[in-house]
């Protein structure tokens, strides 16, 4: 698959079991997935016996346990940072149905695997599956419309971005700032139409970097958001971005007249878009 600008790759998609549900998933979603699934059966319950109830019933509960690996690749040189997100069946049906509300005429000749049955477990058809849900993200982000959707690239990146800023609620930077970083990778390569996506995951990292006290690595990460605030007039995030560099900055001994004289700017700005949050007041509202 191609992506303007910067070549981007195929998906690849393995599957595997596991034995319970992911850790943080949120009741509504769930909820919302678990009819969805159910809403798809496929089948009348007044042309099965008992025993073919109850062997569907047990597929239907072991198809939830079951996840799909999905590996973003970007092509054109070899990739060094490969990341991989679980799904499960539910998670593309999901996925399939909020996009044919918006892209019904682009996605006519796109498919969902369905699944069967009966066997959904064997090796065979696991293989099956893994193919067809590879072939049915290709198709998916062969057409424009849909891979610079919002709902595309939600499916990629929405559970680890929750997950990840419940943990930095919770003050566990550690493992909040490993799904930031998680996240960054697959937004740079799913996102290069929209940089502006990329920033608040930026300064995610930034504030988990400065609480651990990594403050080298925090200016960083700031100096590399800053230019996409400036360059689109996040305004929102100018203020307390460059409000943290400086005080970074400081802390690190660097000179910082330059960033201290735009934060002066743009606090002095009469257009009065400048935020009074600071840049962790502002992170941590995110996904509330």
């Amino acid at each position: 698959m191609e992506e303007e600008l910067e070549p981007h790759g195929t998906k690849t998609v393995e599957a595997k079991e596991v034995s319970s549900a992911p850790e943080h998933s949120s009741p509504q979603q769930e909820t919302s997935f678990n009819n969805a699934e159910e809403a798809d059966v496929g089948f009348s319950a007044s042309c099965l016996t008992t025993g073919e109830l109850q062997q569907h019933w047990r597929a239907v509960k072991q198809e939830f346990r079951s996840v799909y690996q999905i590996v973003v690749i970007r092509s054109g040189s070899y990739d060094f940072e490969r990341v991989a997100i679980e799904r499960r069946y539910s998670d593309f049906l999901h996925l399939h149905q909020e996009l044919l509300q918006d892209f019904t005429e682009e996605m006519e000749d796109i498919v969902m695997p369905r699944k069967k049955m009966t066997g959904n477990f064997s090796e065979e058809n696991i293989a099956e599956r893994r193919v067809a849900l590879r072939d049915y993200l290709t198709q998916l982000y062969s057409l424009r419309c849909v891979r610079k959707s919002q709902a595309f690239q939600a499916f990629f990146t929405h559970k680890e971005l929750k997950t990840a800023y419940d943990l930095l609620r919770g003050g566990r930077f550690s493992r909040a700032l490993e799904g930031f970083q998680k996240v960054l990778v697959l937004q740079e390569k799913l996102s290069s139409h929209n940089p502006t996506l990329v920033v608040p995951t930026l300064c995610a990292i930034l504030v988990c970097q400065r609480d651990l006290d990594d403050f080298d690595a925090a200016f960083q990460t700031g100096r590399r958001a800053l230019p996409t605030v400036r360059r689109y007039e996040l305004w929102q995030y100018r203020g307390p971005l460059l409000e943290a560099l400086v005080d970074l900055g400081y802390s690190l001994g660097l000179p910082v007249a330059q960033l201290q004289d735009e934060l002066t700017r743009v606090q002095d700005s009469p257009n009065g878009q400048v935020s009074e949050m600071s840049l962790k007041e502002l992170v941590v509202q995110e996904f509330v």
